[in-house]
């Protein structure tokens, strides 16, 4: 679903998770038993075989008093073909990104636009994944969910169970399945485009371009587009 239309360079997960480590540690304090966020991106880190010392060290960077102080921020705009891309970043200097970013677009026939004109174009979500419990009801275990924002549940090719809910529900899921002790796997947020666009292979080389740039800049911690995909 969401991972389909999200394009992440997986070379640089760890930076990613770090910076977001490094936010929610600000935000919230570096106990994760009692910052929601940090216990979740934890289990993310793990997830992505992140070793647990990276993670420690993350930590102790973002209380120390000389890290470097990263905000996120969203860009959005226009490859060829009217391929709609918005792009999440962590940056501790947003002149030099948005320049980065609006390079990527120009120098490749697209065109960087203003923040939330591409809102309408993708639905914000986020999504859990848990390992399977042992005698798991499927039907009752949507059920219940409904309850909490999830609008849609899937088992994947791995016994993962996924669970997509809105983007304002995230925190009343992680808290009913930490309460309910199930395994969470990971928890993120991600947007899915309502609507997507067919390009012939040659297209997409062109759009892909833009995309691989941005891939490439460090500040870029994801990427999602409206491509039809096979």
């Amino acid at each position: 679903l969401g991972d389909v239309y999200k394009r992440q360079n997986m070379a640089r997960t760890f930076t990613r998770i770090g910076k977001e480590i490094d936010i929610a540690v600000k935000a919230g304090g570096p106990d994760p038993a009692n910052n929601t966020r940090l216990r979740i991106l934890i289990q993310n880190a793990k997830a992505e075989n992140m070793p647990k010392e990276n993670v420690e060290r993350a930590i102790k960077r973002a209380i120390s008093k000389d890290t470097s102080d990263y905000k996120e921020i969203t860009y959005e705009g226009y490859a060829p073909y009217g391929i709609a891309i918005v792009v999440e970043a962590a940056t501790d200097n947003n002149t030099r990104t948005v320049a980065n970013v609006r390079h990527a677009f120009t120098k490749f026939g697209g065109s960087l636009g203003t923040t939330g004109s591409l809102d309408f174009m993708f639905d914000r979500k986020c999504v859990f994944k848990i390992n399977k419990p042992e005698n798991f009801d499927p039907d009752e275990f949507e059920l219940e969910m409904i309850d909490y924002g999830v609008d849609e549940i899937f088992e994947d090719e791995d016994g993962v169970i996924n669970l997509y809910g809105s983007f304002d529900a995230y925190g009343n899921i992680q808290k009913y399945l930490e309460e309910n002790k199930y395994d969470i796997v990971s928890g993120e947020f991600t947007r899915i485009p309502t609507d997507t666009k067919e390009l012939t292979p040659e297209q997409r080389a062109e759009v892909d371009k833009i995309l691989d740039k941005l891939d490439e800049d460090d500040d870029v911690t994801n990427v999602y587009h409206n491509i039809k995909e096979d």
